[in-house]
């Protein structure tokens, strides 16, 4: 892994949060006035007026298929599995939402499940993210992008495309942010990296415009470092050529980028002019609240002075502070950040970051408390200060800070978000009816109906149950009630259970048990139907709809005579794929052969149905087992199947004997 920016950019803060002030001069009364009625030089769009998050979006496993090959950002050897001696982050993710996770070598959370890791290469894991987003109230994601010519630069592209799709998929906005740091070719590799790929992606509705041209960002001119030694008329070429593109360019420059002194190199005052935005770095300058007001009076209310006498727009920097270095204060550290930006008029925020769990200032979801670490591995959760907080606790921190920057709600020193939502203090309920509801060779699907919590379901928890007891295998976001596991042996029986889990770390009892058994090849042979409840238009004698799904061939369910059309219904539990459906009559001779014309529907809620095949005759002859089978077509799900019966020749009614419902 590269030098992060944090390690850099310390090395140049000892100006830092104190003393500061001679570096700026004395903010004047007229100044903070200015400030306090500032407005962005620009309309709102997709940057101004809205909050981005920088998104990085550079961890890969071993076995994901990225082809850097290796665990990206998640170890300092990434040719090694993750483990607390071979580790490049301080904070643990929390993966309950992940559909797809990576077994590392850490040892057990402290709570027994193993420690696993997401992959940003995985499709599903930035769908997570983005849908995150969109959930807690985060308009647009700054993609980074760093030197895209060396051996980094074909998973890096990869993203870019998952990135779109994620974004386009969940309505956030994105846009590409180029990171000059350690890119000695910059100058011209940019624009070929633009032109020859990055430029496809603004065609997608999902990219970021602001005043009509699409947005791009280039982060690391002016720092007063080795890693990036540009010279002003490199970096003015730059900048003008995006401009040329017809693009909106945001500039990522030094915290003391007025002044031209600290972080900043001098002489470089032309190229932040330049910049339709300014975004002035702030991770490593401010530790703790009084930090924060103290850049309020000497950058912030005069930076933003100095954009509007320029018709800049300002986009400054929030950060939730370092986990490893204690500076969150249980939210209160962001929210002083919160506070100032909207007490000095700001109209934007860039929060840093998204998932950079190696420097700890993530805002995704992260480990609430040791329950959710690996045992032994030195990471911090985020009750580091003896502070409850939930996994999702800054998400929820930011879609607030967001609204109070918006107007939305009134603007206040006093964070309106609790640590855990809603004071979560009871565990969810037991997921109920677990069953199978397919098997192969090698998965079994499992389905359950929803539990329920004080505050929410954050996720399930599948355990697969021995003599040795129970070991978690696997889990599902707090939205699903299935999950398929892999990788079983054909002709072996499996006993499954399931439990629910709460953003507080509250887990539920354990659903029943299921055991089912893998097939020894050929198609799925779990009955979704059997058993399951049912409905009818009309049945004569003793022969109700239940006897259609109870698994007995000699038991029938048959409808008033002389009245179609009639109607059998089954409710399998949740909606479900469906591609056959089997019907038998009793296989004695005595049923005589008979056609029925028998048309299916589907529906959700038991409402509201829709037709799923078409009205067709349907042959049943005891001499070939008196059953028929119906075909559905490919992606066809339902949670309620029904039969509708038109015309028998055998007798002037409904006749199913069994009525079986198959996932493939």
């Amino acid at each position: 892994m590269g030098v992060t920016r944090r390690t850099v950019l310390r090395a140049v803060t000892a100006a830092g949060a104190t003393g500061v002030a001679g570096v700026g001069g004395v903010v004047g009364a007229s100044q903070i006035a200015l400030a306090a009625g500032a407005r962005a030089a620009s309309a709102p769009g997709d940057v101004v007026g809205k909050v981005t998050v920088g998104y990085q979006g550079w961890f890969a496993c071993a076995g994901d298929g990225a082809p850097i090959n290796g665990w990206w950002h998640w170890a300092q050897n990434w040719g090694q599995s993750p483990s607390t001696s071979n580790k490049a982050i301080v904070a643990w993710p929390d993966v309950r939402d992940y559909p797809t996770t990576y077994r590392t070598a850490f040892g057990n959370l402290g709570n027994g499940q193993p420690a696993s890791l997401f992959s940003s290469y995985d499709q599903s894991t930035v769908d997570v993210h983005f849908r995150w987003m969109k959930e807690y109230g985060i308009d647009t994601a700054a993609l980074q992008r760093f030197n895209p010519t060396g051996g980094e630069g074909p998973t890096r592209d990869a993203m870019a495309g998952k990135v779109r799709g994620a974004a386009e998929s969940q309505g956030v906005k994105f846009y590409v942010m180029y990171d000059v740091s350690d890119w000695t070719s910059m100058q011209t590799d940019i624009k070929a990296d633009w032109v020859n790929k990055m430029r496809a992606h603004t065609g997608s509705p999902a990219y970021a415009r602001q005043n009509g041209k699409p947005v791009v960002c280039v982060w690391g001119f002016g720092f007063n470092d080795n890693q990036r030694p540009f010279t002003p008329d490199a970096c003015l070429d730059v900048i003008n050529w995006f401009k040329q593109q017809g693009c909106y360019v945001i500039g990522g420059v030094p915290t003391w980028w007025r002044t031209g002194g600290g972080d900043s190199r001098p002489g470089f005052s032309g190229v932040y002019h330049a910049f339709d935005m300014l975004s002035p770095w702030m991770v490593g300058r401010i530790g703790n609240a009084g930090d924060a007001d103290n850049f309020y009076n000497v950058a912030t209310v005069p930076d933003l002075a100095e954009c509007a006498a320029h018709g800049i727009d300002y986009q400054p920097c929030v950060l939730p502070g370092g986990v490893t270095e204690r500076q969150r204060a249980h939210g209160d550290f962001m929210w002083r950040q919160f506070y100032n930006m909207g007490r000095a008029g700001a109209a934007s925020a860039y929060i840093s970051m998204f998932d950079e769990y190696n420097e700890g200032n993530q805002i995704a979801k992260t480990a609430e408390s040791p329950l959710w670490v690996p045992a032994g591995s030195g990471l911090a959760a985020l009750d580091e200060d003896g502070t409850a907080c939930s996994s999702d606790y800054y998400l929820r921190l930011t879609g607030d800070g967001a609204r109070m920057l918006k107007g939305q709600i009134p603007l206040t020193a006093v964070r309106p978000t609790p640590p855990v939502a809603g004071g979560d203090t009871a565990a969810p309920t037991a997921p109920g009816s677990l069953r199978a509801t397919a098997v192969t060779d090698t998965t079994v699907t499992l389905a359950w109906t929803a539990s329920t919590d004080d505050i929410g379901v954050t996720g399930y928890r599948i355990r697969r149950i021995t003599g040795a007891g129970a070991t978690p295998i696997g889990t599902a976001p707090g939205s699903a009630t299935t999950f398929t596991v892999t990788g079983l042996t054909a002709s072996t029986s499996y006993t499954f259970d399931v439990q629910a889990l709460d953003a507080a770390g509250s887990v539920s009892q354990p659903s029943g048990q299921v055991t089912p058994t893998t097939t020894a090849g050929g198609s799925p042979t779990i009955d979704l139907a059997l058993n399951r409840p049912t409905a009818e238009s009309s049945h004569t004698q003793v022969y109700g709809s239940g006897n259609a799904v109870d698994g007995q061939a000699n038991s029938y369910w048959e409808s008033a005579n002389n009245a179609f059309p009639q109607w059998l219904q089954v409710d399998l539990g949740d909606s479900v794929g469906v591609r056959r459906i089997v019907l038998a009559l009793p296989p004695a001779t005595a049923w005589a052969t008979r056609t029925q014309t028998v048309a299916v529907q589907g529906s959700a809620d038991g409402a509201s149905f829709s037709q799923l095949l078409g009205a067709s005759a349907r042959t049943f002859d005891p001499s070939t087992g008196n059953t028929t089978t119906l075909a559905l077509p490919a992606g066809t799900a339902a949670r309620h199947l029904r039969l509708v019966f038109t015309s028998n020749t055998g007798w002037p009614a409904g006749q199913v004997a069994e009525f079986r419902v198959y996932g493939a």
